[in-house]
């Protein structure tokens, strides 16, 4: 299966905001994910959808993210990247009062 990734403009402003040695630790796991063949299977499922599907777990900082399944290639959209202690706050994917996709688009 093929396999494409996405960052949400959210994911990418967060990922400005980390000093750039964390920022590329987040990219390279992320990388590494991918070129194993399979992200999923690095991946858990969440309870909670609201803030999306499935995370990756990188050191203190977790990747949200949705899966969309296109015929045979698997397009992951990678919606925010946060520290493990904000991740789940209820205002965090698109701030207060955001719907999904003002946060992909």
């Amino acid at each position: 299966m093929k396999y494409k990734l996405l960052y949400t403009s959210k994911a990418k402003k967060d990922l400005s905001n980390f000093n750039s040695k964390i920022a590329s630790k987040i990219l390279d796991k992320i990388d590494f994910y991918f070129e194993e063949g399979n992200p999923i299977k690095y991946s858990k499922k969440l309870s909670n959808f609201k803030n999306g599907t499935y995370r990756f777990k990188i050191g203190d900082y977790r990747a949200i993210f949705d899966v969309d399944n296109k015929g045979n290639i698997t397009i992951l959209i990678i919606l925010r990247i946060k520290h493990r202690k904000e991740v789940f706050d209820s205002n965090f994917i698109c701030g207060k009062g955001g719907t999904m996709l003002e946060c992909i688009y």
